[in-house]
């Protein structure tokens, strides 16, 4: 398993360099983790910045919303959960070519996850449809703010 996981993250590197080349028209951020971590405790901008110091690493250009979309869906960065991040998002209504690639590799190179998979196609399923957010606009926001914006099944439970 060992090598089809390096071998997944050899192609994300490859796919992602090519993607952000030539698909990506958005600009990037320019923020880094330390200037995330500096935000309220309570904003989404921190818990960004606490991810990616956690995790060691920093925002890449052109594709921060990607980071985004691990804090708001409470997902971590191994393989197989960047590959079920990317099922999540596939319920939550998003529709890509890489997005449909990494699906479609990610289910055949490791299929022991699979239903690891499905149950985050489900879980993005009954989640308010929050991948096209601007991230960038909401980092002052309260994080848990947005936690009951995606997931209104929490609100409505609590209505008399």
């Amino acid at each position: 398993m060992e090598k089809r996981k390096k071998l997944i993250i050899y192609l994300f590197k490859i796919s992602q360099e090519i993607y952000i080349r030539f698909f990506k028209r958005t600009l990037p951020w320019n923020i880094t983790s330390s200037e995330l971590i500096k935000y309220p405790k309570n904003s989404f901008g921190y818990r960004m910045g606490f991810f990616l110091q956690v995790n060691g690493f920093e925002l890449i250009p052109k594709v921060e919303s990607h980071d985004a979309l691990h804090v708001l869906a409470g997902m971590g960065t191994k393989v197989e959960d960047e590959i079920a991040l990317q099922f999540l998002c596939f319920g939550n209504g998003k529709r890509s070519p890489y997005l449909l690639g990494v699906m479609m590799l990610g289910s055949l190179l490791l299929p022991e996850y699979f239903s690891y998979y499905i149950t985050s196609y489900k879980k993005g399923s009954r989640l308010t449809p929050f991948y096209n957010w601007d991230f960038k606009a909401l980092l002052n926001q309260d994080f848990n703010t947005l936690i009951f914006q995606i997931q209104p099944s929490i609100i409505n439970h609590y209505k008399l």
